[in-house]
């Protein structure tokens, strides 16, 4: 069986052949996400909520039967014949240790991943486990399940600690498995001043290699993994994992080719953001993988028509490179992923899911335009007042949005979507986890043939 390890700027396996993951990203899974199923804010403050109302025992068998729902057999098979050979696997700290008992591995946190790793394997797709939620929070946005908009990941090394601890655990419990392409120890770090980040990843790169010398290191940059310029040194069967986002391929992107915000966006400048993304990577001489890209869709025919050219361009860029991806993201409610939640799930939670896109409190659907009139006053006043305010990561418009919409309201809305499971029978929480089962998803299959015929073209 194949194991993996960087060559110059290729990964190759065990007889030398050059292998280019392409794959997809399980988001929503071990690192639930408000966009991707459906829920409010962060996944810690949904999951105290459900579990107020539904009560402990049947709270564990609701997310046990959806994590089980949300990914088996059937989702594996459907990766291999599409050619996929890699996916990249998103995990919560949460599963691994409990912030009252740091540095107690909790051994039942890995049934799931162990589930799937297997189940991967067995179709000879390789998993990069990826830690998208550290103690403390890494960045400072709900996908590292983070509750407020500081990442004090960066601040207190008892969160640092922890998560070498963690790193530690898994290396330990994966570095005989072939399958396992690799670890990707930090999603998109934010460290504010970038001058805490380097010398973590030394302590990241010598605690993991002590245990599993043999395993790929996929590393992202800070800020978002565009940032390189934080790494002192190109660490040995590493890649350097860059993250590419089309502007205008997000809920608030414009036509394309055309504008959005004020930037003009075509194939031209997708491939000079690129070519900037990936510098590092080139100079360097190391593999190119991106981590995470693909666009938003929105449900209307001559946009998402526009956001399929946005990808099919992204890959001509990538294939012109060499460069593997991992796309975001498999499954959803509807707004990105290959295949989205149908049946009683979408029945019940529907309603509120519109609610969410009107008031636009997620960040990854909103337009930036909902509740524009109530939210103008505010704008005007902090342009007005503090015109030279730009703080990280993306500067005052996003900033503000944050606050209000992806916190302030966010968080209001977690009771609401918490009632809506009160009163249900334990025949109707297994009918809802089971809505994410692959047989009960509508397939979104303009993308699934637009990816395998990418793949089964371009070898």
């Amino acid at each position: 069986m194949p194991d993996l390890r960087v060559t110059g700027s290729h990964l190759t396996d065990s007889t030398g052949r050059p292998v280019r993951l392409r794959g997809v990203g399980l988001g929503g899974w071990l690192n639930m996400e408000n966009f991707i199923t459906g829920y409010p804010a962060n996944e810690t403050a949904m999951r105290l909520a459900v579990r107020d109302v539904l009560g402990e025992e049947r709270y564990e068998m609701f997310f046990d039967r959806l994590l089980t729902s949300f990914f088996d057999a059937a989702d594996a098979d459907l990766l291999r014949d599409m050619g996929t050979n890699c996916v990249r696997i998103p995990v919560n700290y949460h599963h691994f240790e409990s912030d009252d008992q740091p540095f107690e591995i909790i051994e039942q946190g890995f049934r799931h991943l162990d589930r799937v790793v297997g189940l991967l394997g067995e179709r000879e797709i390789y998993s990069v486990i990826d830690l998208h939620a550290l103690p403390g929070s890494q960045n400072q946005h709900w996908h590292s399940d983070n509750p407020t908009h500081v990442a004090s990941f960066w601040q207190h090394r008892n969160f640092q600690d922890r998560a070498v601890h963690l790193w530690e655990a898994i290396a330990d419990r994966y570095k005989d498995n072939p399958w396992v392409a690799g670890y990707n120890p930090i999603n998109e770090p934010g460290d504010v001043r970038g001058q805490v980040i380097g010398p973590l990843y030394d302590r990241l790169v010598k605690a993991i290699r002590a245990i599993d010398p043999g395993h790929v290191l996929f590393l992202d940059g800070n800020t978002y993994s565009t940032d390189f310029s934080i790494f002192r040194e190109v660490y040995e069967n590493t890649v350097f994992v860059c993250h590419d986002y089309a502007l205008a391929g997000f809920a608030h992107g414009g036509p394309y080719p055309g504008y959005t915000r004020g930037e003009w966006v075509d194939r031209d400048q997708l491939e000079q953001a690129f070519e900037k993304r990936t510098a590092f990577q080139r100079e360097t001489g190391t593999p190119i993988w991106v981590g995470e890209f693909g666009p938003v869709y929105t449900g209307n025919a001559e946009t998402d028509a526009q956001r399929y050219q946005i990808l099919r361009d992204q890959l001509e860029i990538y294939n012109a490179h060499a460069a593997g991806w991992s796309i975001w993201t498999y499954k959803d409610v509807g707004l990105q992923g290959l295949a989205g939640a149908a049946g009683p799930y979408m029945e019940r939670f529907g309603d509120f899911i519109a609610k969410k896109q009107r008031l636009g409190a997620d960040r990854w659907g909103s337009t930036m335009e909902e509740s524009a009139s109530d939210l103008a006053p505010l704008h005007r006043l902090m342009d007005t007042e503090f015109p030279s305010w730009n703080p990280y990561p993306w500067g005052a418009r996003y900033q503000i949005d944050d606050l209000v919409r992806h916190i302030l309201i966010a968080q209001a809305l977690v009771p609401e979507y918490a009632e809506l499971l009160r009163g249900c029978s334990d025949e109707e929480l297994v009918a809802l986890a089971d809505s994410f089962a692959l047989a009960n998803c509508v397939r979104r299959q303009p993308l699934i043939d637009l990816l395998t015929d990418d793949i089964t073209r371009n070898p």
